[in-house]
Formats: C-alpha cells, sequence, structure tokens
C-alpha cells in the first residue's frame, strides 16, 4: 500500500484522495523510503503532534547536523537557506516566541478587518475586468493579482512590483517539495537573492519614509524595548507573502473547481442558502492547498500512533488525508459548504498556527461572495490541470464562463 504513495505519479497528483484514504484506513503512520521519514495519516495523531513541544519545526537551536548525522546544508542554496533564518515558519522558542510577540503587535485581527472595505474593491475591479469576456481564468486573470495585491498593499509594497514578487514566490515555494531537481533549487536561490536585496531596499525606504503600513511598523515595532532586526523583518515579510498568497490562490482555485463540480452546492451560496463565511471552511478542508507539513523529533520518549520516532528523526503530516478521516468528519468525503466546520488542520496548529489565517479567510470569503453576486450562472470550460507538485497543491488554470 505505502508504494502507491508516489508524489511523482501524475495519477496521484490528479486526485491523491483514494490513495490518502486507503493508507489512512490501513496505518496510522508509516516509513516513507523516499523521503526518508514518518508519515503520520490520521487526524487525531496530526492534531496532538502539531502540538506535541517534543518536537519542532527545525533542530539546529539544539543540535548541530553532525550530531544527528545530517549532512551540513548544501552551500549552493545558501540565499534559500537566508530567507528561512528567520521565518515565523522554521524558528522555534524563545527565538519563535519573540518574533511572533512582535509581529502579532502589527498584524492582528483587527487589522485584517479594518482591510475588508479595501479588500472588497480588489476584489470587485478584477470581476468586473472579467465580466468583460466570454470565458476568463479563474487563477491567472483573479486570484493571483488578486491575492498579490491584497498582501502588497498590507505590507505597503508598490503594486507596479507584484509581478515580481509574484514570479519570486512561485520558485520559492517549490523548495518545500518531496523531490526536487537541481535546477528547481538554483531557481529558487536566485529569486530568494533577488527577494532579499529587494525587501532590504524597501525596508530602507520605509525606515525614512513610514507610511504606518505592515512593513513600515514592523521597523519600528517595539516591545519592552525589543524591537526586530532587518534580517527577521526580511523573513518575516517575505513568508507572509509566500504562504498568504500561495494558500489563498490554491484555496480559491481548488475551492471552486469543487464547487463548480458540485452545482447543488454552488446554488446553496447562489440562493443565500449557504452564506460564503461558512463556505470557505469548507473549500479549506476539502481540498487542502497545504498537503504536507514536517516536524523534527527533539526528545527522547516520542511515541506516535504506537511506534516510537528516536531524536532526529522526521515526521511528515498528512494534511489531506487528516482532513478526510471519518474518525473527525462525518461523511468526510462528501463536499458540504454548510458544514460550516472551522476545526480542520489547513492553518497547522500550536504555536505554528498561521498567523495570516484571519487574511486568507477574509480574501477567501470576499471572494466567493464577489463571484455570487457577478456570476451566479459560473460554469467550467475545460477540465482543470493540477500543478505536478504535491506539498503545495493548486491548478495551473481554471477556466470559467459566466454562463
Amino acid at each position: 500500500m505505502h508504494e502507491r504513495f508516489d508524489v511523482s505519479d501524475p495519477s496521484f497528483i490528479a486526485d491523491p484522495y483514494p490513495v490518502l484514504n486507503e493508507l489512512r484506513e490501513s496505518t496510522p503512520i508509516f516509513w516513507n523510503e523516499a523521503s526518508g521519514q514518518w508519515v503520520i495519516t490520521r487526524f487525531a495523531d496530526i492534531h496532538e503532534t502539531l502540538r506535541d513541544r517534543r518536537l519542532g519545526r527545525s533542530y539546529s537551536h539544539r543540535y548541530s547536523h553532525a550530531e544527528l548525522g545530517r549532512p551540513d546544508p548544501d552551500p549552493r542554496w545558501q540565499r534559500f537557506h537566508q530567507h528561512e533564518r528567520w521565518s515565523l515558519l522554521c524558528l522555534e522558542p524563545p527565538d519563535h516566541t519573540r518574533l511572533r510577540r512582535l509581529v502579532s503587535k502589527v498584524f492582528t485581527p483587527k487589522a485584517v478587518a479594518a482591510m475588508r472595505p479595501e479588500i472588497e474593491g480588489y476584489s470587485r475591479r478584477l470581476l468586473e475586468g472579467c465580466r468583460e469576456r466570454d470565458t476568463f481564468d479563474l487563477i491567472g486573470d483573479y486570484a493571483q493579482p488578486y491575492s498579490v495585491a491584497v498582501i502588497c498593499s498590507m505590507l505597503g509594497v508598490p503594486i507596479a512590483d507584484t509581478k515580481k514578487l509574484l514570479d519570486w514566490s512561485h520558485a520559492i515555494v517549490k523548495m518545500y517539495e518531496l523531490s526536487i531537481s537541481d535546477e528547481v533549487r538554483m531557481a529558487a536561490d536566485t529569486a530568494a537573492g533577488e527577494y532579499i536585496e529587494y525587501t532590504r531596499q524597501l525596508i530602507e525606504d520605509k525606515r525614512r519614509s513610514p507610511d504606518g503600513l505592515l512593513v513600515s511598523e514592523l521597523v519600528q515595532v517595539e516591545d519592552a524595548g525589543d524591537v526586530l532586526t532587518e534580517e527577521e523583518i526580511i523573513s518575516t515579510t517575505m513568508v507572509l507573502l509566500e504562504a498568504g498568497h500561495e494558500a489563498t490562490v490554491n484555496t480559491l482555485g481548488n475551492g471552486v473547481r469543487a464547487l463548480l463540480k458540485h452545482p447543488a452546492e454552488w446554488s446553496r451560496l447562489v440562493t443565500g442558502d449557504v452564506d460564503t463565511k461558512t463556505a470557505t471552511e469548507e473549500l479549506l478542508r476539502w481540498d487542502a492547498p497545504l498537503q504536507l507539513f514536517e516536524r523534527w523529533v527533539l526528545e527522547e520518549g516520542v511515541e506516535i500512533a504506537g511506534q516510537p520516532v528516536a531524536v532526529g528523526e522526521e515526521v511528515a503530516m498528512l494534511f489531506g488525508s487528516a482532513e478526510r478521516d471519518p474518525r473527525r468528519f462525518d461523511d468526510p468525503d462528501r463536499f458540504d459548504v454548510g458544514r460550516g466546520d472551522s476545526a480542520h488542520v489547513a492553518f497547522g496548529g500550536g504555536i505554528h498556527f498561521c498567523v495570516g489565517a484571519p487574511l486568507a479567510r477574509q480574501e477567501i470569503d470576499v471572494s466567493l461572495q464577489g463571484l455570487v453576486d457577478l456570476f451566479p450562472k459560473l460554469a467550467l470550460v475545460a477540465e482543470p490541470r493540477y500543478h505536478p507538485t504535491f506539498v503545495i497543491r493548486g491548478l495551473e488554470a481554471l477556466h470559467v464562463s459566466a454562463s
């Protein structure tokens, strides 16, 4: 059964859920020889592992690479590693605690809520432009420019630069896949280097001319005399764009595809039987934009689903499998926009719960409402294809018509 977990198989990428379902029902945890990881399949175990402080997103704060018998990071990709160095996604306490405290003073749910009229404006203008065509690509014509415009507006990045940031983000996130070529690594490292220099200049501009937006506020934020370093601001700014943009775009693409494949569910939104805020949770659960999340074992005595896992071993949590676990979700393979269950794992959990979750939820909610209002007869024009990646799951395009 484990052999069917093949992230290079196009048929698996097209629809991983039958294999994930079989894996989950056959075993709660298995060793994946190809990636050298323990793979966890069930919701309860993943929920617990996300919160277990004996595991961490990194180990370098506790152990050297040599101590765990692992090679040093490849110096060829040092700019990529530099861009990750102070990322909230990669840090552990006490660095994570300090950095998240400072970032959270600026990136607040209240600040996100205050952006809603601006977000609605971006959405409506782009969707109005799409109405002028017989068909349009919901990904390229709407979701990508919409998402990057929202996060750049919040950060204080010039809208004219969004294309550059989009290209850098697409190149960098490919580094998180389980199997990649040196060519992909080289492209990601180059993008990270250019992105770092761009952000460094942006920070310098904000120091000279504060504008009250996120990067400017990160430059000035202080807590009991503690401030963010330039390197910390660079990593934080980059991860907010990368994680926020990719998650929103892929949730919209995967989710609207699901809606149009289930016309009765789309009709529930159009008629107002289910509100778009409720439906957003099912879009996040049913075809997860992030399929896998990894952690390292840092202490002795860790056991997951009855399996002892040693210090220095890595675990991979299959979010897509967890989201279809019948032990947690009733009739989990049924797409139900009225389910309204927000206790999924799309945003992770524990100390690494996504700081941008309120923004992502708002962006998806606003988009669904705009589509319902302007395109009540929305329909698929062609069967979409997924990107040939597993960890970050999203469509290459989603061609639709208004009627």
